[in-house]
This record gives structure tokens, C-alpha cells and sequence, in this order.
């Protein structure tokens, strides 16, 4: 029996548990609402390897079980039950990011697709780009099998995170508060339908339709059929926000929503055992301790400034350099500095 098939043998809805190990089979996740179920045709490979980005977020250690927030583990058991967006909001630094890597960790749902958003980011970018200046100087140099069209086209991650994959892909859209404002708008037909077209293949689709396009994962591809790309299961989303706006009503009503507190002195234990393993010589637990002072003077420090100050510190205990303690003060200060410049006055 599974973890899964025992989770639900005993009644528990939760299929990810936030411990950070791995846990329920990804074929073993329950199935979408009917609204949120749809008949994407195909099957798009699923790549396992994600060249250890995973091992980066969330440390490699595994061997002692994360201890979530409660809240958390409601939040994200209810978006992958409904299928629905999640929202997670708070200042930097609390694991907003991590959480998608999380997710898709004890899941084993293979590789996060990550869209960073920024002022400029449009829909197109998540979705896919078609380099037409690529392929006509490929057709002018008479490189026949490169003028390919699929071959100058390449799905986002947005677009490849809808393709049909058999179990659903994680997908993380990183700071939506930094976009254009008509970008969570523009993404509700996205939501909803889940489903796009790629124009360009569209108008080709009566003389070529089936096209191998290239796609957000390292050296991936899949087959668009009559331009038209849908899921068979609906990507587990995840969408961080550092509060600097508003979203739009309707965009909210289509998201649940999750606010990160910041990670107790249990959990900031939790991580840097987790990216360091054993720790010897170093006092961790009077560095938190130092660190959350620190954070509460300043107004909020981010966990990875942590981690910079635990490295560096293991760094100077293993070469043997002489720091005195006004020297280490100072190269903390630096390390711990306000993460904006109201709060640095």
C-alpha cells in the first residue's frame, strides 16, 4: 500500500504533507472537480532530472522531516484538490519561492517550471515565442532541415506546463506584483480555458498537423496537434507575491490564498540542516537567535541571508583565520542589512 492509499484509508485528505520528504505517488493524486478537468490529446514526456534546482531551494539533506505551518498544508492540499491557483503572499525571504519546489519534491512530480515575472513580461512569454527572423535567414542559408517551423518555436513556461503530460507539472510564477497591470487579467482566459493556440501552427494545420515544438524543459520537445495545446491534467500553480500591489477582484476569485509568516526558530534550524547536514563547532542555534533580533530591528531580514551568514561562518571556523568579535559584528551587519532603504534609515 502507498502512502497515499494509506493517507485515504485512514481518511486523510492531505496528499502533500509539507514535510519536505517524499510522499504520495504521483498517480496517486485525486482527481480534479469536473470543471477542472480536460481532454488534452497526446502525451507530453515528463522529464525526472531537474539538474539538482531542487537540491538548490530546498537543500539536499532529507533525512529529518520538515515541520510545516498547518496552514500551509491546508492551503496547498485545497489548490491541488480544486486545481485552482495559489496565491502566496509575504515579505521576502519566508519561502514563498521554495514552496512550488517543495510541492513538486515530495510529489515527485519532476521539474518546477519557472516564470519569473517582471514590468515587462507579457503573456506571449509564458506561453511560447516564435523566432520568424531565425527561420527566414535559416530558409536564405538553404538549411533546409532547420527551416523546420517548430524547430523556432518554443513553448514558455506557462505553455509547456498546459501541455498533456500524464500527472500535472508544477508551475511557479514568481513575483506576479512586479507585472504589467493587465497581466493577471490576461491570464484568467488562461486559467480558465486551459488551453491556448499557437497561431503560427493554426494557419499551417490543414497541410502540417502535427509539429514538434521545443520546450521549456532542458533539451525537451512535444507534438502540437492543429495548434492547439491542452492539458490532461491541469497544472498545480503557484503564484508569490511581496505585496507591492493589489491584484484585480476577478483574478483573486480564481486563486485561494496563502500568507507566509515568518519561519520560526524551529523551522530556520530545519533549513540550515538541511543545506549544511552537520554543523560542528558552529553555535547554529545563537546564530538564529542573533539573526531573528537582527530581523526584528530592521523590519525583516530574508532566510537566505541566514544561510550567507552560516556559510561564511563555516568558511572562517574551517580555515582557521582569527575573527575578533567586533570583526565578525561588522562582516554581520553587511551580511544582515535592511531590505530597504527606509529601513536602513
Amino acid at each position: 500500500m502507498t502512502n497515499a492509499e494509506s493517507a485515504n484509508h485512514a481518511g486523510d485528505w492531505r496528499i502533500y504533507r509539507g514535510t519536505g520528504l517524499p510522499g504520495a505517488a504521483a498517480d496517486s493524486l485525486p482527481s480534479p472537480p469536473p470543471w477542472r478537468r480536460f481532454d488534452g490529446e497526446g502525451t507530453a514526456s515528463h522529464p525526472e532530472d531537474d539538474d539538482g534546482d531542487g537540491g538548490r531551494r530546498i537543500g539536499r539533506s532529507r533525512t529529518q522531516p520538515r515541520v510545516p505551518d498547518p496552514r500551509e498544508v491546508a492551503m496547498v492540499n485545497a489548490a491541488i484538490h480544486l486545481r485552482r491557483p495559489l496565491l502566496v503572499t509575504g515579505r521576502p525571504g519566508t519561502g514563498k519561492s521554495s514552496l512550488a519546489y517543495l510541492v513538486a519534491a515530495e510529489l515527485g512530480l519532476g521539474p518546477v517550471l519557472k516564470w519569473p515575472v517582471s514590468s515587462r513580461t507579457k503573456l506571449q512569454d509564458g506561453l511560447y515565442l516564435y523566432d520568424a527572423i531565425g527561420r527566414v535567414q535559416a530558409a536564405r542559408a538553404h538549411l533546409e532541415e532547420r527551416s523546420d517551423i517548430g524547430n523556432y518555436i518554443r513553448l514558455g513556461p506557462l505553455g509547456t506546463a498546459l501541455l498533456p503530460f500524464e500527472k500535472p507539472r508544477v508551475l511557479l510564477i514568481d513575483e506576479l506584483d512586479k507585472s504589467d497591470i493587465d497581466l493577471p487579467n490576461d491570464l484568467l482566459n488562461v486559467f480558465e480555458d486551459g488551453e491556448y493556440e499557437i497561431d503560427e501552427l493554426v494557419r499551417i494545420a490543414k497541410q502540417q498537423p502535427e509539429v514538434a515544438v521545443l520546450t521549456n524543459d532542458r533539451g525537451g520537445s512535444a507534438i502540437v496537434k492543429d495548434g492547439r495545446v491542452r492539458p490532461r491534467a491541469f497544472p498545480i500553480v503557484i503564484v508569490t507575491s511581496n505585496g507591492e500591489r493589489e491584484f484585480p477582484p476577478a483574478f483573486l476569485r480564481r486563486c485561494l490564498r496563502l500568507e507566509m509568516r515568518p519561519p520560526t526558530i524551529e523551522q530556520l534550524g530545519q533549513m540550515v540542516a538541511a543545506q549544511f547536514g552537520e554543523t560542528d563547532g558552529l553555535d547554529i542555534r545563537g546564530l538564529i537567535r542573533q539573526f531573528l533580533e537582527q530581523s526584528e530591528r530592521v523590519g525583516g531580514l530574508a532566510s537566505d541571508q541566514l544561510l550567507n551568514a552560516v556559510h561564511l561562518a563555516a568558511e572562517l571556523a574551517t580555515s582557521g583565520a582569527y575573527q575578533t568579535d567586533d570583526e565578525w559584528r561588522e562582516l554581520l551587519e553587511a551580511i544582515w542589512h535592511p531590505l530597504s532603504s527606509l529601513e536602513a534609515e
